[in-house]
């Protein structure tokens, strides 16, 4: 994890920093990095403060392990910073019903989507959030039609239900 370091002084990422277990503990990370967050802003010169923060959150498997945190309380902390400090944030799912889980922590339909774990999704995922990014750096809204690729690129990829035997 780097925490606000120039990107330019950050190396690539390989498998000895990033691995996966088998176990999402995704309520726990996302409590631990608002807490994370917020204590950094807090403790940040008010001059130095950010203007404006977005929290994207990227998943591809359901919550299974988290042991610090639950639904209720990271849908509080997402609405008292939506609501105090008006941040944004954006769930990106793959393997669930990222639409679902959103809703479940607060999280408006309109700022989350569904993706395909691959290759083509992920890279499509961070283009479409580094584009959210400029909007948001540039003080201009997060557009409407934000996740519209990522909508179309899992929709076309998506295979067709099973039809049942008789």
């Amino acid at each position: 994890l780097h925490d606000r370091i120039d990107i330019q002084g950050v190396a690539p990422i390989t498998e000895n920093e990033y691995y996966v277990g088998g176990c999402t503990a995704l309520l726990d990370a996302i409590g631990k990095t608002i807490h994370k967050i917020v204590n950094a802003q807090r403790y940040t010169q008010p001059e130095h403060r950010s203007d404006q923060v977005i929290f994207v959150i990227t998943t591809d498997g359901l919550e299974n392990a988290s042991r610090e945190y639950t639904y209720e309380k990271i849908k509080e902390l997402i609405e008292r910073e939506k609501t105090q400090y008006q941040w944004e944030f954006i769930f990106l799912g793959a393997n669930i019903d990222a639409i679902e889980t959103a809703a479940r922590f607060g999280i408006a339909a309109d700022r989350a989507a569904n993706y395909h774990a691959d290759g083509v999704g992920t890279r499509l995922n961070y283009r479409v959030v580094s584009d959210v990014v400029c909007e948001m750096r540039a003080s201009n809204p997060i557009p409407a039609n934000w996740k519209a690729e990522i909508d179309e690129d899992y929709k076309s990829r998506r295979e067709p239900p099973k039809k049942q035997q008789r």
